[in-house]
């Protein structure tokens, strides 16, 4: 299958994306990357990203291919996470970079057709996001969260607003989030939700998944219903 544009992708992304799941395979009870991603694909994710930051260059390219194979076969996007090289030779989706990797401007020089997403911690950084060559911010982190160590300060749903009101790219939240937060997290304007525990540490990946795109798609609904309907 050839590869898509950035407007084929953007257009999944922005359309069909609800649940963002992001791997961490030493948070996942034991089950490896390509069971997670098995799981979640099977449980009707629509992107996912490829988050590795111990394997070895190669092992990691191995597993982006394997990633890449999969989501393809699935209809879903691959992303990966920090690492644009892998991106571009396991042909990716796009890349998500944090704020100390590699600027996404110069990411954007190299790769023309990739999404790019940055992380927005701040709102000036929301608000610098598309002259920076982003396709899409992600806000956070939002909760207390096991995948980021030594973290005190933590947004909160209420900043959503703020953030989106200074971009019209889309956006992404993630940072400890669980099922019971959905309601509250898409009453504040989020639409696609990344997460990792919540996933990964659940018992059934499969199922799991398929309830928070449920719960998300209920909430998005319900938030777009007339008032008093």
């Amino acid at each position: 299958m050839p590869a898509l544009t950035l407007a084929e992708r953007l257009q999944i992304f922005t359309e069909a994306v609800t649940v963002y799941p992001v791997s961490c395979e030493k948070l996942a009870n034991g089950r490896s990357d390509l069971e997670w991603l098995a799981a979640v694909l099977a449980g009707g994710a629509r992107i996912v990203q490829l988050r590795d930051k111990e394997s070895a260059d190669r092992e990691l390219f191995e597993k982006a291919l394997a990633f890449r194979r999969l989501t393809s076969a699935a209809g879903a996007l691959f992303i990966v996470n920090n690492r644009l090289d892998i991106a571009l030779l396991s042909e990716a989706d796009g890349v998500h970079l944090g704020n100390s990797d590699l600027p996404a401007e110069a990411a954007r020089r190299l790769a023309p057709a990739l999404i790019i997403g940055v992380s927005a911690n701040t709102v000036a950084q929301a608000a610098t996001a598309r002259e920076r060559g982003a396709s899409y911010f992600n806000i956070g982190p939002l909760y207390q969260t096991a995948t980021k160590a030594g973290l005190k300060d933590f947004l909160g749903p209420a900043a959503i607003p703020a953030f989106r009101a200074v971009s019209t790219l889309p956006c992404t939240v993630m940072g400890g989030i669980k099922l019971h937060h959905v309601e509250e997290l898409v009453a504040h304007g989020a639409q696609r939700l990344a997460v990792v525990t919540a996933l990964s540490q659940a018992p059934d990946i499969t199922t799991e998944t398929g309830r928070w795109i449920a719960a998300i798609t209920a909430a998005q609904t319900c938030a777009a219903a007339p008032t008093g309907a």
